[in-house]
Formats: structure tokens, C-alpha cells, sequence
């Protein structure tokens, strides 16, 4: 069964930088699209970024274009999230799923890790 373990989450300032890992186990790395999402206190679970199975097309929220990128190395069975430039509004913690489509909705995700806590203060 498919496994995902996310790391890299914590307490940033604003305008500073996090990178988040997400280790997929149990399935071949190469057959499922990753992705990103967020959820902060009170607010529903949203897509953050996407990346590809086959060709790594990549796919961004407007409120993270520019500042998160997205990458995958298939070796390590990893996908990366570089955040840069943060905002206070970036808080949330952070959901990295797994689908054999796109991973750009919460439809298109088979599998799901426990989450990353990140904080950016003020």
C-alpha cells in the first residue's frame, strides 16, 4: 500500500524560506502524479501545487506562483516543495497527496500523508 511521509514543515518569519519533502513507499514512484495542499485552522483543504507523473508538467495555486516550486526525483521517490518569500498567510499545514491523474484536486488524490505544520510569524 502507498505511504507518504512528509517533513521539512516548521516556524518560519515572513519573507524566509522552508523546503518540504514527501517520500512516497509501497507503489512505483513513477506511476502517480504528486501534489501539495494546504489547510489552515477553520478553512477548507486547498491546492497548493501539482506535478506530473509522466512529463512533470507543473501546476500552481495564483496565491503561490512565484514563490513555490515544485520538483520530483524519482530515485529517492521524492517530490520537493521550495516555499520562498512567505507569508503570514502561508500558515497551514501542508498535505502531500498522491494521484494517478493530476493531484490538482482533492477527486484526482488516492493517497494521503498525515501533513507538515508550517507557521510563518509576522
Amino acid at each position: 500500500q502507498v505511504q507518504l511521509v512528509e517533513s521539512g514543515g516548521g516556524l518560519v518569519q515572513a519573507g524566509g524560506s522552508l523546503r518540504l519533502s514527501c517520500v512516497l513507499s509501497g507503489r512505483t514512484f513513477s506511476s502517480y502524479s504528486m501534489g501539495w495542499f494546504r489547510q489552515a485552522p477553520g478553512k477548507e483543504r486547498e491546492f497548493v501545487a501539482a506535478i506530473t507523473r509522466n512529463i512533470f508538467t507543473t501546476y500552481y495555486a495564483d496565491s503561490v506562483k512565484g514563490r513555490f516550486t515544485l520538483s520530483r526525483d524519482r530515485a529517492k521517490n521524492t517530490v520537493y516543495q521550495q516555499m520562498n518569500s512567505l507569508k503570514p498567510e502561508d500558515t497551514a499545514v501542508y498535505y502531500c497527496p498522491a494521484g494517478s491523474t493530476t493531484a490538482r484536486t482533492r477527486n484526482d488524490c488516492d493517497h494521503w500523508g498525515q501533513g507538515t505544520q508550517v507557521t510563518v510569524s509576522s
